[in-house]
């Protein structure tokens, strides 16, 4: 994997995460996916994760700040294929199993945070804009 890892767009970033997979799932007032040992992907606020497609899909909000999250244990083993930050504070992080997780910005908190290859990050600030550090290079 290139660490070139982050392109900006007009409307978002595309995180390079794509290849990765969750190796690890920690449980606090926050949701952490643990990527390969390269990558973190970390959920503060409630966010909806997509299971299944067509008449078998379901659609499910989680809350870290409740630990209902049981519906992230799906996520374990899954592949990432692609991963994009709106520039209005919105993740979005598609995996092989099927599973599509969605987080918007809250308007208190820093709903999300991404940390990537090469020492990048992304958090989503209070209010909706990004934080972004490109990390080395």
């Amino acid at each position: 994997m290139s660490e070139s890892s982050l392109t900006e767009h007009d409307d978002r970033w595309i995180m390079n995460l794509r290849g990765l997979t969750v190796v690890g799932i920690g449980i606090s007032y926050q949701l952490s996916l643990c990527l390969d040992t390269q990558a973190r992907v970390v959920l503060g606020c409630p966010f909806q994760l997509t299971q299944g497609v067509g008449d078998g899909r379901r659609d499910v909000v989680l809350d870290p700040g409740r630990q209902d999250v049981a519906a992230a244990i799906g996520l374990f083993g899954a592949r990432v294929l692609s991963a994009v930050a709106s520039k209005t504070g919105s993740m979005r992080l598609v995996f092989d199993n099927g599973c599509h997780l969605n987080s918007r910005a809250d308007p208190s908190f820093e709903a999300w945070e991404v940390r990537g290859p090469g020492g990048w990050r992304i958090v989503s600030m209070p209010g909706g804009e990004l934080a972004v550090w490109s990390g080395r290079g």
